[in-house]
């Protein structure tokens, strides 16, 4: 054998029981109590995560001036709901255009928040429009403008689809 090939060779034999050492050291109840480490550090990140929305939520949106917008689509209507457009005090609050997956799952039962603001107290103008197609294939653009009063606590509204296309709006608003 050369001697550049004899020293890596006893350096490896030199070495292994010192790595075969090391390993027996980390295993058992070391790396036990290093995962369990791990595991309670993330438990606590999501705390601190899940605290931190709650208190991002209470500072954007304070309970005296907040309000929410849920919709929700009647039992057995079989129209396509593609856009819906909201308006506080003839200023857009929002609006959405929807997936094949968010439509299913209003028609599904499902309830969708469509909007949380800010407002002050007292008596407001909500214009809501609803876009779509009819199951007969026809278009319909429809519009209806309701009143409603905020008080001093949170303002929840719930907004209903129904019969769409059938001469009167089919929107439907009302307390949550």
């Amino acid at each position: 054998m050369s001697r550049p090939i004899r020293k890596i060779l006893l350096a490896l034999l030199i070495c292994a029981p010192l790595a075969s050492a090391s390993a027996q050291e980390l295993s058992g109840d070391n790396t036990r109590s290093l995962d369990g480490q791990v595991q309670e550090i993330k438990s606590d990140v999501l705390s601190i995560a899940s605290e931190l929305s709650n208190l991002e939520e209470r500072l954007l949106f304070p309970s005296n001036t907040q309000i929410s917008l849920f919709v929700s689509v009647a039992d057995n209507e079989d129209f396509r709901l593609d856009a819906l457009q909201v308006e506080i005090d003839g200023q857009l609050a929002t609006h959405h255009i929807y997936s094949f997956q968010e439509l299913e799952a209003l028609q599904k039962g499902g309830v969708q928040r469509v909007y949380t603001g800010n407002i002050v107290t007292g008596e407001h103008q909500l214009r809501i429009t609803v876009m779509g197609k009819l199951d007969n294939g026809n278009d319909f653009n429809t519009s209806d403008s309701f009143v409603f009063a905020k008080g001093v606590k949170p303002k929840a509204l719930g907004v209903t689809l129904a019969r769409l296309g059938s001469g009167a709006s089919g929107i439907q608003v009302g307390d949550w």
